[in-house]
């Protein structure tokens, strides 16, 4: 990078700013935020304008994002600022079957796991089925800037695309959950293929892009699930480790602790299900997860 002609600043100096204006951008750039504004980049952050003549706008546009982001901690009742995650990983990790999840197919077959391999004090919250459409939720999560991955089951969401595609210009991605959420190893390979594959078309035809990731309903599955899943695009069969309600978490380990990398599961759900709200679920959840140093960071960045 040449930098001359800066009035007033060292090249040593000015070359620290330029460096500590990419690592703002960098941990804006992992929260996981959206565009929604004109001038904002993929995930939330200021566009660039220029890596030096422009560095102090872009400054001054990081600062601003992050104030806004502070701001909404307050508006939205959170006991704390949410951690920004790290950058995501330049080449993903290589996912395979947490032991005990293995089948014959052996790693010819979409992995199943509860736990991205990362030593990043990091996990990922993901979303499932898709009864709750509470336009409240999509605003607060994008304001907050936390991401979030959906598994959706169509017979939940057929009534409301239009809530879901929203969510998807958010920058959040909509992957299988199946169309009727049934019971995987109680079907037949055939019943099996119907349930995931067609969902993979009906989520390509709506949303306009078939998901790479499926989550069998209560996390159970069979050989014949992975293959059904294979055979339709699935790449990979994240499940979980721990699940976040509105007043409590459920722990997956003995040791009732986050690990880096886990896999965090809640619902779309409201309260006709919940003593709550999706936001009391938000507030629990990222209080547990800020409380003990994590940050949340974007699944599909690390899968």
């Amino acid at each position: 990078m040449q930098l001359v002609g800066q009035k007033g600043k060292s090249r040593t100096s000015l070359t620290k700013a330029v460096c500590a204006a990419a690592a703002l951008a960098a941990t804006l750039l992992a929260s996981g935020c959206s565009a929604d504004d004109a001038g904002t980049g993929q995930h939330g952050a200021p566009a660039a304008k220029g890596p030096a003549g422009s560095l102090t706008g872009y400054s001054e546009q990081l600062k601003h994002a992050e104030a806004a982001r502070l701001a909404a901690v307050k508006k939205w009742g959170l006991a704390k600022p949410p951690l920004l995650a790290p950058p995501a990983p330049a080449v993903k990790p290589r996912i395979t079957n947490r032991p005990g999840f293995e089948t014959d197919g052996g790693d010819s077959l979409p992995p199943v796991f509860t736990t991205v391999p990362t030593k990043d004090k990091i996990v990922f919250l993901t979303i499932d089925d898709g009864a709750e459409k509470d336009p409240q939720f999509l605003k607060m999560m994008q304001e907050l800037r936390i991401p979030y991955t959906a598994f959706l089951s169509d017979y939940l969401v057929k009534d409301n695309h239009a809530y879901f595609k929203k969510m998807q210009s958010l920058g959040v991605t909509l992957n299988n959950h199946t169309l009727n959420h049934r019971y995987m190893p109680a079907l037949s390979y055939d019943e099996q293929r119907h349930e995931i594959c067609d969902q993979q078309d009906k989520i390509g035809q709506w949303a306009g892009e078939r998901p790479k990731l499926f989550r069998p309903p209560y996390g159970n599955y069979n050989e014949d699930t992975l293959k059904a899943a294979q055979s339709c695009g699935i790449k990979a069969a994240p499940l979980w480790a721990e699940e976040a309600f509105t007043d409590h978490m459920e722990w997956r380990e003995w040791d009732r602790d986050l690990h880096p990398g886990d896999i965090i599961l809640t619902h779309f759900r409201g309260p006709q299900d919940w003593n709550g709200t999706m936001g009391d679920m938000v507030r629990q959840v990222m209080k547990v997860i800020t409380d003990k140093g994590y940050a949340v960071a974007r699944l599909e960045d690390y899968v």
